[in-house]
């Protein structure tokens, strides 16, 4: 079914890599909960058993993966646009770097980087864009570009303006746990228990989120992963994700490239597409509907191979 928007129309993404069950189901309790749509500003999406994978634009000069590679607006784009053609589902434009110990921007300054890139692209994809801020100012100036998603490292608790703005512009909003800021995150991060304390803590996020006006069908959790946890706690959260589909919204989970790969592997000066792939395959047995990645081409030949090959190809 399309759904009306304030435009009064509505385009439906439908990200289908393949419509059978998972290798190995979630259990019934949480799979009951787990939501298949996403609405956005003008889009909705909608997920297969398969993830939806969300490609990263950095427009950093100092992001952990890559960056200074894409800076130049042009390239960005052109960037951009190769993993739209690879099979992206979304797009991630970020003007400031959230990685560990990371130095803060001006507000002036990310606009400078990310505005002008999501402006040259959004007439040129079908996907829907997200803008990666914690700033209320960047957030606006993205949806005027043509941005339909909110990607928020705070939760929107960074800026007392974000909720009314994601508010006022109906657009899709996804919340990620972090514990302490970029610039402290990784000092010492301290869990009981890192499950069950980020579960609770997304529950309420998404509570205040629906308390401030933001329909549920907009609302997207993130668990954080490399936000405030040690190379464990992100081990202990990747294999439980799918406890989260109990939250009963879309799950975005960001593992590319990440620190834990190389600890898992023993080797720092490994290359880490490899390791990211193995994750997405384990993330998409638990069925997580998006994954952020640094590339595409790669992993979705992975899942496609995986779907066609594992049990998935047995239920057919």
């Amino acid at each position: 079914m399309v759904l009306g928007s304030v435009a009064g129309r509505q385009k439906v993404n439908r990200m289908t890599l393949d419509s059978h069950q998972p290798t190995q189901p979630v259990s019934e309790k949480t799979s009951a909960f787990r939501a298949d749509q996403w609405h956005l500003k003008q889009q909705r999406l909608e997920f297969g058993s398969l993830p939806c994978l969300m490609g990263i634009v950095n427009v950093t000069p100092d992001s952990f993966s890559d960056g200074g590679q894409y800076v130049d607006p042009a390239v960005a784009v052109d960037h951009a646009l190769q993993m739209a053609d690879e099979g992206a589902g979304i797009l991630d434009v970020g003007g400031e770097s959230t990685r560990p110990y990371a130095t803060p921007v001006s507000v002036e300054e990310e606009m400078r980087r990310a505005i002008p890139v999501i402006r040259r692209l959004a007439p040129k994809v079908e996907i829907p864009i997200s803008i990666d801020t914690s700033h209320a100012e960047v957030a606006r100036a993205a949806i005027e570009a043509g941005a339909e998603i909110i990607n928020d490292v705070t939760g929107l608790t960074g800026d007392p303006e974000m909720l009314a703005l994601a508010v006022d512009q109906q657009v899709g909003v996804c919340a990620m746990h972090m514990q302490g800021t970029p610039q402290t995150m990784q000092d010492n991060p301290q869990y009981e228990d890192v499950v069950a304390e980020i579960f609770e803590y997304l529950g309420d996020r998404k509570s205040k989120l629906l308390e401030a006006g933001i329909q549920a069908e907009k609302i997207c959790l993130d668990p954080g992963i490399g936000f405030g946890k040690s190379h464990q706690h992100n081990l202990e959260l990747l294999k439980s994700c799918h406890r989260f589909h109990g939250l009963g919204a879309p799950l975005l989970v960001g593992p590319s490239r990440k620190g834990f790969i190389a600890h898992v592997l023993n080797d720092r000066e490994c290359e880490r597409t490899t390791g990211t792939i193995g994750v997405t395959i384990g993330l998409a047995m638990q069925q997580i509907q998006i994954i952020r990645v640094h590339e595409i081409a790669p992993i979705k030949r992975a899942l496609t191979l995986f779907a066609q090959t594992g049990s998935l190809a047995e239920s057919r």
